[in-house]
């Protein structure tokens, strides 16, 4: 498994909390670090079959700055990859990867299964 995860974000700290006690093995990222590029998000928006706006962190300062609240709806999916691409801040997080299975976002009962 591969764990995307920004260190200071404390829902990423209850996560790997949650994988370190249910002694899951993972690989850490750092997205600040290592943003995932457009190809990468655009291969979990398809393998999660959640919609592309769970990908966006809405709660960030930056989606915020940047207005993106009002701009996403006109912008196409690949537009979106790009934007996410150019900054790990803009990518909700935590990422967990497993195979063909991603889980954005921390939900217990979503993990579990």
């Amino acid at each position: 498994m591969i764990f995307i995860e920004y260190p200071k974000c404390s829902t990423c700290k209850k996560a790997k909390k949650w994988l370190e006690e249910n002694k899951y093995q993972f690989e850490e990222r750092n997205i600040k670090e290592d943003n995932p590029t457009a190809e990468e998000l655009k291969e979990w928006h398809e393998k999660s079959g959640l919609p592309i706006k769970r990908f966006f962190n809405t709660s960030g300062m930056v989606y915020r700055e940047m207005g993106l609240k009002d701009k996403l709806g006109q912008m196409s999916d690949e537009e979106k990859y790009e934007l996410l691409a150019s900054d790990g801040m803009l990518v909700k997080r935590p990422i967990l990867l497993d195979g063909d299975r991603v889980c954005v976002g921390f939900r217990e009962s979503e993990w579990e299964r």
